[in-house]
C-alpha cells in the first residue's frame, strides 16, 4: 500500500512538471491546454481512489455450487439465558455432540438434527461457516441457532434472520474436538479467520 502511495505522489509530481511546461508553452504559443489539464488531473484523481475490495469467504468462493436451503436463523450463547446453565455446571458449553462451543472460522451451530444431521457444514452469509454440533427444544424444521459468545454478540451481530444458506458438507451424526480444530487449522482458509474470531471483540 505505502509502495502504491509514493507511485501515486511521484506520479503527481510529474503530472505538476508537465503542467507546468504546458502553461510555459501556452504562454508562448497561444494555444490552450485546459483539455490536457483535465484529462490528466482525472487520470491521477482515479489512481488515488482505485483500491482492491477486501476479500471475503463471502466474495471468494461460489457459493452457487453447493445446495441452498432457506432458514430462520437466531443467536444463542453458552449461558442460562440459551441453555439454563451457567458457568460452573458440568455440561457448561457442552454441546449435544460432546464438543465445546465455539466461535471461530468454523463455529458450532444447533439445528433440527432430522434435516442437518450432527457434522452438517454449512455456510451462513454474515456470520461464517457453520458445524451443526448442537440441538435445541425449539430448533425444529428450518430453524438454526448460531453461536455467539455474549448475548450482547447475538444482538449486535445477528439478532433473527431469514437467510439462504449453503450446505457444503452433509454430517454422518459425529463430530469430535479433533475434526472440528482440523476444519478451523485448515491453511487455505487461514487468511479469512481473523475476520470470525476478531470481529465480536471489537
Amino acid at each position: 500500500m505505502n509502495k502504491m502511495k509514493n507511485w501515486t505522489k511521484r506520479f503527481a509530481m510529474i503530472i505538476l512538471f508537465f503542467l507546468a511546461l504546458f502553461a510555459t508553452f501556452q504562454s508562448i504559443s497561444g494555444l490552450p491546454v485546459q483539455t490536457m489539464f483535465f484529462h490528466l488531473v482525472k487520470a491521477v484523481s482515479v489512481s488515488e481512489t482505485v483500491t482492491a475490495p477486501a476479500q471475503t469467504l463471502e466474495n471468494s468462493i461460489d457459493w452457487s455450487q453447493y445446495p441452498k436451503h432457506t432458514v430462520t436463523a437466531t443467536g444463542y450463547t453458552a449461558g442460562a439465558e440459551s441453555t439454563g446453565k451457567n458457568q460452573g455446571h458440568p455440561e457448561y458449553g457442552i454441546t449435544y455432540s460432546g464438543v465445546k462451543v465455539k466461535r471461530d472460522l468454523f463455529s458450532t451451530i444447533a439445528a433440527d438434527l432430522t434435516v442437518f444431521p450432527i457434522g452438517t457444514v454449512l455456510f451462513i452469509p454474515g456470520y461464517g461457516y457453520g458445524v451443526v454440533a448442537d440441538k435445541g427444544g425449539a430448533i425444529k424444521g428450518n430453524r438454526l441457532d448460531l453461536y455467539y459468545e455474549t448475548v450482547e454478540d447475538v444482538y449486535r451481530h445477528w439478532g433473527k434472520k431469514t437467510v439462504d444458506v449453503y450446505i457444503v458438507q452433509k454430517g454422518n451424526g459425529k463430530l469430535t474436538e479433533e475434526q472440528l480444530q482440523a476444519l478451523n487449522e485448515d491453511k487455505s482458509l487461514q487468511v479469512f479467520r481473523q475476520q470470525y474470531t476478531s470481529s465480536e471483540k471489537k
